[in-house]
């Protein structure tokens, strides 16, 4: 399985550490995610244009995108990007 790190602005850091974001949208073109993959949510603050240093893991444990589709993903879902549904994998 791939680890995968990317930035994760404040506010959506927040909530998917929290619980209630479950699920995060990326560029499928950058990265070759997979269901089981590790996505590590890296806390980038957008008024000071810097990383926190605080980090958290999260499983992929679903994909959404034009390929693997839901009743509207090929209507609203760009070919490009995916809808990766996530799990909080324990502490930092």
């Amino acid at each position: 399985m791939t680890v995968h790190y990317v930035k994760s602005w404040s506010y959506l850091y927040a909530a998917a550490v929290a619980g209630v974001k479950t699920h995060d949208i990326r560029d499928r073109t950058e990265r070759d995610y997979k269901v089981g993959d590790t996505l590590v949510l890296q806390e980038f603050d957008q008024s000071t244009g810097r990383y926190s240093g605080r980090e958290q893991r999260f499983e992929i444990t679903y994909i959404t995108d034009r390929d693997v589709p839901c009743a509207l993903s090929s209507a609203v879902l760009a070919r490009d990007y995916c809808i990766l549904s996530i799990t909080l994998l324990g502490e930092g």
